[in-house]
């Protein structure tokens, strides 16, 4: 039975988390959260292990979805290096903060923090390019050629850095993918066309996952003799959600997933509070 469950939430987790860039943690760990309260045979994923478990398997779940990308020349890679500079940092350090949490008091803050993420993803995404002197030292300048469209784009590197590091250090402390908040800022504050802002997200995934992951398991974070149950799932569901991501839009996608954050978040804090 653990089999079949780990199966479907990992396939779940990383379909939702490729199609729209987030990365997977904010489907699996209120799954494995509820899990935990009705399921005996989930009594091991308290708020530690949840977050190492969803960071190690984010990384199959990007890797996948990431791979895709690259392919389909969607990643803006140059802008991906140097937002590494902030997340990966943030990450490790957000692992640090997750040993302090307990139980209850995790599934209030997670709660919270989906109703955060519910407003972000409600934000519109609508899409601007960006031109700011080029002979600034301040600025990055990039350009994409999309679907035969040539997209031109310009944003402050320190602001991105520092942004960057904080999504990293919320990843890093409960777990999720930070493309909740990632995607809409390189949209809304950036200027990246919405495919290219997902794509990048997804492979900046992949780099947080794995430094959170290291961190998480030197501090015996990761429950290992489960992680073999969600792998195959999430493998297969980071390829289809990037290969359901090219070919249909996903503002169905994106609503279906914000009333899952809504009712996520009431869960979650009413579990807290109750």
């Amino acid at each position: 039975m653990i089999f079949i469950l780990a199966l479907l939430i990992g396939f779940l987790s990383a379909f939702v988390g490729s199609l729209v860039g987030l990365g997977g943690g904010t489907i699996l760990i209120p799954c494995l959260l509820l899990l935990n309260q009705y399921v005996e045979a989930f009594d091991w994923a308290t708020p530690q292990a949840v977050v190492g478990l969803s960071l190690l398997v984010m990384v199959f779940t990007a890797a996948s979805s990431s791979f895709s990308y690259i392919r389909n020349k969607r990643v803006d890679l140059k802008s991906g290096f140097l937002f590494l500079a902030g997340i990966v940092p943030g990450g490790i350090l957000g692992a640090w903060i997750n040993q302090f949490f307990e139980e209850d008091n995790f599934a209030l803050y997670f709660g919270i923090l989906m109703f955060i993420m519910f407003g972000l993803m409600s934000l519109k995404k609508k899409e601007r390019n960006v031109r700011i002197n080029e002979h600034s030292r301040w600025y990055i300048h990039s350009k994409m050629e999309l679907g035969g469209k040539s997209y031109s784009y310009s944003y402050a590197w320190l602001v991105a850095i520092l942004l960057t590091f904080f999504v990293g250090a919320l990843s890093g402390a409960f777990g999720i993918g930070g493309g909740s908040m990632l995607v809409p800022a390189m949209i809304l504050l950036f200027g990246f066309p919405s495919h290219v802002a997902t794509a990048t997200s997804m492979f900046l995934i992949l780099f947080l996952s794995i430094g959170s992951t290291v961190a998480h398991g030197t501090m015996g974070h990761i429950p290992w003799h489960y992680v073999a149950f969600f792998i195959p799932g999430s493998l297969l569901g980071g390829l289809t959600g990037a290969f359901v991501n090219q070919r249909m839009k996903g503002q169905t996608i994106e609503f279906i997933l914000r009333i899952i954050l809504l009712l996520i978040g009431i869960r979650l804090i009413w579990q807290a509070i109750g």
